[in-house]
């Protein structure tokens, strides 16, 4: 894959989170998805997976998200995004992997680190 393939699908998948879109942003995942959260030592893993934590966050409002930069090679792209509920605002920076056309691998790093939260326990496991 190219970079400027691998640079369209991050943008369609960030428009399709500031949309509150899941589905369309999970349907840009491969069937082998995996999302690591460092800091919580969290992992998501599968498409359905990743659609139900994003469904069933706590958030105040609608999500929005600020694209500031991305970069992108044939092995992946990088993502500078700030994301907001309204309430509240992260800065995440994340690397993701493509295969296939899709988003295979993506490590995603916020902040600051933070406790796994119980909530969503059944969508994801222990990141190793």
């Amino acid at each position: 894959m190219n970079s400027h393939d691998g640079r369209k699908i991050l943008e369609r998948f960030w428009a399709a989170i500031h949309a509150n879109d899941f589905r369309a942003a999970g349907e840009l995942l491969h069937d082998e998805y995996v999302l690591v959260w460092p800091q919580s030592g969290e992992s998501i893993r599968g498409r359905a997976n990743w659609v139900a934590v994003n469904e069933h966050y706590p958030a105040a409002g609608p999500w929005r998200v600020t694209v500031h930069r991305i970069i992108a090679d044939e092995a992946g792209v990088a993502t500078d995004v700030t994301v907001t509920d309204g309430a509240v605002a992260g800065r995440a920076l994340t690397f993701s992997e493509l295969r296939d056309g899709k988003i295979v691998r993506q490590t995603e790093y916020w902040p600051d680190s933070f406790a796994p939260a119980p909530w969503r326990s059944q969508w994801v496991e222990r990141a190793t």
